[in-house]
């Protein structure tokens, strides 16, 4: 069980996690293998526009716009932020002579890696919830039996909703980094 676990839940979600900082690595190396690295600097705005996209999803699910499947604006809230943290992370590159760009960048690794830990913890909530709810009626049980037994497990997902409220916060920590970095970058920036 606990080895199943470990296989469809903590195994996917780190892969996805690694494959970012591996690819962030890779491309970074690329462009200074191509003496390109001057476009990394570009791609820190691209990154920006691309997670801003992202929040699409987040829009639709407090229903502030309501067209887009929830489901669909997920699937890209998802990838959107895969890509954008990507861009950014190669902007980053290795330099330590920026305090905020650094925080900014620490910031948002810890929110994709919050954001994926959400999905696949709710998920695996809200399948127990099914499974547990099919298990009880196939036991016969009344509707209201249902309900008693469910609680627990329904208390659960709630939880892990709750749990996803934090995903909020830090991903408000980043904002406000990368608005710091962005304001500033502009400021000095020999146009």
């Amino acid at each position: 069980m606990a080895l199943k676990f470990v296989g469809t839940k903590i195994i996917p979600s780190a892969l996805i996690f690694i494959s970012l900082i591996i690819s962030a690595i890779l491309l970074d190396f690329l462009f200074h293998l191509a003496g390109l690295v001057w476009i990394g600097r570009y791609l820190g705005i691209a990154g920006t526009f691309v997670i801003i996209a992202s929040f699409i999803y987040s829009l639709r699910k407090r229903k502030i716009i309501k067209s887009g499947s929830p489901k669909r604006l997920l699937q890209n809230h998802e990838l959107q932020g895969w890509i954008g943290a990507l861009l950014i992370l190669v902007h980053g590159g290795v330099h330590f002579n920026a305090v905020i760009p650094w925080l900014a960048l620490f910031a948002m690794v810890i929110v994709v890696a919050s954001g994926l830990t959400g999905k696949y913890l709710l998920k695996q909530a809200k399948e127990r919830l099914k499974d547990k709810e099919a298990e009880l009626v196939k036991q016969n049980k009344t509707t209201d039996e249902i309900e008693k037994e469910l609680l627990y497990s329904s208390l659960l997902v709630d939880t892990m909703q709750k749990w996803r409220k934090v995903h909020m916060p830090l991903t408000m920590i980043f904002i406000a980094f990368a608005l710091i970095h962005i304001i500033v970058t502009l400021l000095m920036w020999r146009w």
